[in-house]
């Protein structure tokens, strides 16, 4: 099983539609989830369901495939930037925990 994930990245926001805000993971940790999942896919998208921690801040999302980076995306939420009072532009310690069921 694949214990906590923990990493430092930066805030961007997308230049899509809907100003998302990101954190990419790095490489290790994207490298660490395709070996626990193997070539089972998430849900849509290949999308893949975590509970996520910034600073006191937890939450459940997915993490979304990035062709770009070769990596996974968080998206951090308006309420956890602002309860953990934080932008697009800076650095956070990040936790992650996969959150897929039995079998998968």
């Amino acid at each position: 099983m694949l214990d906590r994930l923990d990493f430092t990245g930066k805030l961007w926001l997308s230049a899509g539609p809907g100003g998302w805000t990101f954190v990419t993971l790095p490489p290790a940790c994207a490298d660490q989830i395709r070996f626990f999942t193997g070539s089972r896919k998430g849900g849509a998208w290949g999308m893949i369901k975590v509970k996520a921690r910034i600073g006191k801040a937890e939450w459940s999302t997915t993490i979304w495939p990035d062709k770009a980076s070769g990596s996974f995306l968080l998206p951090v939420k308006s309420a956890v930037r602002k309860k953990e009072k934080i932008a697009a532009g800076d650095t956070v310690d990040v936790s992650l925990w996969l959150q897929v069921p039995p079998g998968f």
